[in-house]
């Protein structure tokens, strides 16, 4: 898992500057370690591109200690890509061994499992997908350009006195605040509570005009539920009078046609 996710990262990095790896020291056991549970289930192997970027990111980094992270990346990205196959195979070949005893040791893991431990693995999978869909929603949801959320007054009198807040640590700071806020004067707090209230109609301004860019350009399925019922009602009830303009006019040309039929029915048997 933590092998994939590395090499998609490093992937893009190689492709486009959209991603910035944000670290200045980098160790391939450090990264992975934060990817690892503290059970004994057994480590993902290296790909056979993460074997060869692991040998040459100290070569290259020797060579271009000026170079940053991202740039270093996509050096060695395309020395892989030059790299001829016969030197690749060896790579390939390494990681095709490791991954042929990581399955089997896998398997030997599951098989010592309980139900219970099972259960909980599962679980635990379940959550960290839910989490990484979430995250990868909100970036969604940010690159849309989806207006922020309106804020409390709380929040708007933390932002402006967090910097001279007493305290060391950021949860120190927030208490301290907090306890400031509830001795704050009732004619004081009423200006944050006023200005919290101003925030939230330009938040709902927003949100009502990002909404029906959303709608416009077929991006339905990222806006409110409850603003995706309104306008499907809408929606509904703007078909349902399409069709009965549409009845109407049937009727009225069918019975126009009846009229003129008749009318030539009499004229002949006069």
């Amino acid at each position: 898992m933590a092998a994939a996710l590395l090499a998609r990262t490093l992937a893009a990095v190689a492709t486009g500057p959209r991603y910035i790896l944000r670290c200045t020291t980098w160790s391939f056991e450090k990264w992975f370690s934060k990817y690892i549970s503290s059970d004994n289930r057994p480590k993902q192997p290296l790909t056979a591109y993460f074997r060869f970027l692991k040998d040459q990111h100290h070569i290259y980094k020797k060579q271009n200690p000026d170079v940053t992270v991202v740039e270093r990346a996509k050096k060695i990205a395309h020395a892989w890509r030059e790299l001829p196959a016969s030197e690749k195979q060896t790579y390939e070949a390494a990681a095709k061994a490791d991954r042929q005893v990581f399955l089997e040791e896998l398997a030997k893991y599951k098989a010592r499992l309980t139900l219970e431990q099972q259960t909980t693995l599962k679980e635990e999978k379940r959550l960290k997908r839910s989490k990484q869909k979430a995250i990868r929603k909100k970036r969604e949801l940010t690159r849309l350009g989806k207006p922020k959320r309106p804020r409390s007054g709380f929040n708007i009198f933390m932002s402006e006195h967090f910097q001279e807040a007493k305290g060391i640590s950021v949860q120190a700071k927030m208490k301290n605040l907090f306890d400031e806020w509830k001795r704050l004067p009732s004619s004081q707090n009423q200006i944050y509570l006023q200005l919290a209230e101003d925030d939230k109609i330009r938040y709902e301004n927003e949100i009502k005009s990002w909404e029906e860019q959303m709608v416009e350009v077929g991006r339905e399925d990222v806006i409110r539920s409850k603003s995706r019922k309104v306008k499907g009602f809408k929606r509904e009830k703007t078909v349902k009078a399409a069709k009965s303009r549409v009845k109407t006019i049937k009727t009225t040309l069918k019975t126009k046609a009846s009229s003129s039929l008749e009318a030539k029915a009499k004229q002949s048997e006069e």
